[in-house]
């Protein structure tokens, strides 16, 4: 961004409002000196003959060197009113130390006895030089070379020889090597040595498009203290435009400007035909020159210190005080802003929605494409360095920094509805470091552009939206980047970055990396290098991890294991009662903060203690303990689940085979012992399916799709089952309380099949009861196919797991059948 503070070296041209007053005043002193020679003359003439004298010289002396020198073509004196009339005069000033040799010229002069007043009539010429050698040359000698005489032209100058005043309403002309000018009226005040420009002070500099004029209302040059004071002065050029209430130049012993103060509303305004419009003020603006040149040192605006361009990008700057430091030819280097600085960029330019949070990062790398963000930053003190002269390079704060970034606003109304535009526009962002560093970047209409920001050390990141508690990320250093049109296009965050979103504990979001990267415009921060996300109970790792500062839910890519903790142990639940940790493993994971709902895709694994569920993907719930997994064609869903031990009530001996016996009323019931199991024996149920749906609340397992359960002695397949579970509470004293859920019973339905050793049954709709190992099998009709003894129809068929009975049910419309093999 340039700074229109450095046009303010122009005012070196008001250095040529000095030679006026040198003019003048060499003028005024050699008419005094005039008056004296007057009244000599007549004395030698002879004072009461008129008479006429050709080649008339005088010279004044202090006993040392000559003072002046005056010479005349003609001289004629009047006896009658004491008169006189000089004509081709010609004087010559010398000055007390011999370092002039100034030459005033015309062709009439006129001397008033009565008025005391010495008028030039027509046309009279000035021309100043300054003469170094004159204490050591010749006296009266002409200087080896004069070089570029200030010369000034005026006419009907009156000068009183009582009151030492001179005075003139006509136009003053006057010209330089570097300047022309003119004003209109001039007095001076012989007892004060005060000059007056009275009015219309019009200079002129340079030429083409280097054109400079100088304008000014009115003027005064005074002798001690040796100053020059300009009212309502305004320099312009074809870049813009300085002006200030009242300017002040002060001159040194060779009536060089050591210094120039403007006071009262000084403003400097841009005009280029390329750039963007830029506008500076200040209360006060001092510059100090030097050299011979009088070049810009220094300049200092103080006071209410404003900077602003206007455009789509428009910029403004505050401080109480600003330093300007010049280097070589008035060329700007520095600018010391301080007392309070705040430089503030607003946009113009209208933006498009921000993607969904929970969309994938790469449709988010848009964001650069979006509305540009208002944004201020703040310092006790920023300094800007220039490069040639005219375009910011770099700037450096001193003390606490702040930067605060907002949305535009000046986006257009159906803009902000897309992003919920009342939240979002009361929506900010503050960046704190102990330094910040910027960097700006040339345009194409020869300004710059703040490009980049780098802040260290304390560097923090802090979200402030509506109703909600502050979102706190730290970090050892951040460098910002900026966008092309305006706006922080992101932010990046290392060494020990922490991130905390203030809200209760047992709802807090926390995370930790080596490395952040923050988006103002969708709100996103990725943490790479070792990144881990607490979210209330819930710890996350993972290779990248996002989070959205606005509604803090979470993204997390690669690798990714989550632990919940801090569980207080349900004793009516189930699958995930116990108080042990929860732990889940999947390539990615979704965690939205505001519903405590994660979900892990990817080869996703839910486990507590020996509980596990596998799946494809895992939706899981942790204030309720609820989860939903998610199969595909290649993979399925899995659980492994506890079938209860084998009931001995009503059983004989285990090695003992019962004989087989037939009931009446088609019932037909047989009972054989299974060596390979004892009772008080229990397994494990594989269980997979394309969905499962769990409630720990309701102890129900409810699968959906391909359902096939694998038990000890038994294999179920069936379109739906509900697997209901024994609370902890009266699980049994077998089963270890950090062991696998235990069945209480399952019920299955659609296309139902159980497949044991010896038999094969079928149905629509099953229930099997752990406590018994009894499965009931209706619908359909159910049958039950044994190698050995054949099929079996009933209306309802009972079979155990444990044995081979058989109890069947039928009704007069469906009698039971039996298919027996005759052996041949």
């Amino acid at each position: 961004m340039p700074l229109p503070i450095y046009r303010l070296r122009r005012w070196l041209a008001v250095i040529a409002v000095l030679f006026i007053a040198v003019i003048a005043g060499t003028y005024f002193y050699a008419r005094m000196r005039l008056r004296d020679v007057l009244k000599e003359i007549p004395n030698k003439i002879g004072i009461d003959i008129k008479q006429t004298a050709n080649g008339f010289q005088f010279s004044k002396s202090d006993g040392k060197r000559t003072l002046f020198t005056v010479q005349a073509g003609k001289l004629k004196q009047f006896k009658a009113d004491g008169s006189a009339e000089l004509h081709n005069v010609s004087i010559v000033l010398y000055g007390r130390d011999s370092s002039r040799f100034d030459q005033i010229y015309g062709d009439d002069f006129s001397y008033d006895k009565k008025t005391g007043n010495v008028t030039g009539h027509g046309d009279v010429q000035i021309d100043l030089e300054a003469n170094p050698t004159g204490k050591t040359g010749p006296d009266q000698g002409t200087p080896r070379e004069l070089k570029n005489p200030i010369h000034l032209k005026t006419k009907d100058l009156v000068f009183n020889q009582e009151s030492g005043d001179a005075t003139t309403d006509a136009r003053v002309d006057f010209s330089t090597p570097q300047a022309t000018g003119w004003a209109i009226g001039v007095q001076y005040s012989g007892k004060t040595n005060m000059l007056t420009l009275v009015s219309q002070i019009h200079m002129t500099m340079g030429a083409g498009h280097k054109k400079e004029i100088l304008l000014a209302t009115h003027g005064i040059v005074t002798h001690d203290p040796h100053e020059v004071l300009l009212d309502h002065a305004r320099l312009q050029s074809q870049s813009g435009t300085v002006e200030a209430e009242q300017a002040t130049m002060f001159l040194g012993p060779d009536n060089e400007v050591k210094r120039v103060l403007a006071t009262g509303n000084v403003n400097a305004v841009s005009a280029g035909e390329d750039a963007e419009p830029m506008h500076a003020r200040a209360d006060e603006a001092e510059m100090l020159l030097t050299g011979k040149q009088n070049l810009l040192r220094t300049a200092t605006l103080t006071g209410n210190v404003h900077v602003e361009r206007i455009g789509s990008q428009s910029m403004q700057g505050d401080a109480g005080r600003a330093i300007l430091d010049f280097l070589g030819q008035n060329e700007l280097q520095k600018v010391h802003a301080m007392d309070g600085v705040r430089l503030m960029q607003r946009n113009a330019g209208s933006g498009t929605a921000t993607a969904s949070p929970s969309q994938d990062l790469s449709a988010k790398s848009s964001a650069n494409s979006s509305a540009p963000q208002d944004y201020d930053i703040t310092a006790p003190v920023i300094d800007f360095f220039v490069a040639e002269g005219n375009r910011l390079d770099h700037a450096q704060t001193s003390g606490a920094a702040k930067i605060t970034i907002s949305p535009s606003s000046t986006q257009s109304p159906s803009a902000l509805a897309a992003k919920n535009s009342k939240q979002a526009s009361d929506q900010r962002t503050v960046i704190t470091a102990g330094r910040f560093d910027a960097k700006f970047t040339a345009t194409p209409d020869g300004s710059s552009r703040l490009s980049s920001i780098h802040g260290a050390p304390n560097a923090k990141i802090v979200n402030f939206s509506p109703g909600l508690p502050e979102r706190v990320s730290t970090s050892q250093m951040l460098d910002a980047a900026f966008l092309a049109q305006g706006g922080i296009s992101s932010i990046i965050q290392q060494g020990s970055v922490a991130y905390d979103d203030g809200q209760a504990p047992r709802k807090r979001t926390q995370a930790w990396a080596d490395k952040a990267l923050y988006t103002p415009e969708d709100r996103i921060l990725v943490l790479t290098g070792s990144p881990r996300v607490s979210e209330g109970s819930m710890v996350t790792t993972a290779r990248t991890i996002r989070i959205n500062r606005v509604t803090n839910d979470a993204f997390a890519d690669g690798n990714v294991k989550s632990t919940y903790s801090e569980l207080a142990e349900q004793p009516n639940g189930a699958l995930l009662a116990s108080a042990s940790p929860i732990h889940v493993t999947s390539a990615t994971m979704t965690a939205h903060n505001s519903s405590a709902t994660a979900l892990y895709e990817g080869n996703a694994r839910l486990w507590q203690d020996a509980n596990i569920v596998v799946a494809p993907s895992i939706e899981f719930d942790r204030d309720r303990r609820f989860l939903v997994a998610q199969g595909t064609a290649a993979q399925s869903v899995s659980t492994v689940l506890v079938q209860a031990k084998l009931s001995d009530q009503g059983k004989g001996p285990a090695d003992k085979v019962q004989p087989r016996k037939t009931l009446v009323d088609g019932e037909r019931k047989a009972k054989t012992g299974n060596p390979e199991e004892k009772p008080g024996d229990t397994g494990p149920v594989a269980i997979t399916s394309a969905r499962l749906t769990y409630a720990d609340a309701e102890r129900k397992a409810h699968y959906e799709g391909g359902v096939i359960a694998k038990g000890t002695g038994f294999t179920i397949s069936s379109s739906t089952m509900d697997a209901y579970l024994l609370p902890r509470s009266q699980a049994s004293s077998h089963q270890p309380l950090t062991g696998p859920g235990q069945v209480d019973h399952m019920v299955a339905e659609d296309n139902v099949l159980v497949i044991q050793p010896t038999r094969r049954a079928e149905g629509q709709n099953l229930v099997y009861t752990a406590s018994d190992d009894k499965f009931v099998l209706t619908g359909g009709p159910p049958s039950i196919f044994d190698a050995e003894r054949g099929k079996i129809t009933g209306v309802s068929l009972t079979f155990f797991r444990g044995d081979d009975r058989v109890l069947v049910e039928g009704k007069a419309s469906t009698p039971v059948v039996t298919q027996t093999r005759v052996a041949k």
